[in-house]
């Protein structure tokens, strides 16, 4: 990819995100937050969910 052509795609992005209204950028930044929790959880297993669990209980 040449300078010019990833000014013209940073370009494209920024465009695209402020034409998104606000309500449907918070809603998919809560979704990725909650699907990010998952996603370790099924992957690495009972070790993030319980570690999780015991900051929780300490708070």
């Amino acid at each position: 990819m040449s300078g010019n052509d990833y000014v013209k795609f940073m370009t494209q992005e920024i465009v695209k995100y402020m034409d998104t209204p606000h309500d449907q950028r918070k809603k998919k930044k809560q979704y990725s937050k909650r699907e990010r929790n998952e996603v370790s959880d099924h992957w690495l297993g009972l070790l993030p969910f319980a570690f999780r669990l015991l900051m929780k209980k300490k708070k």
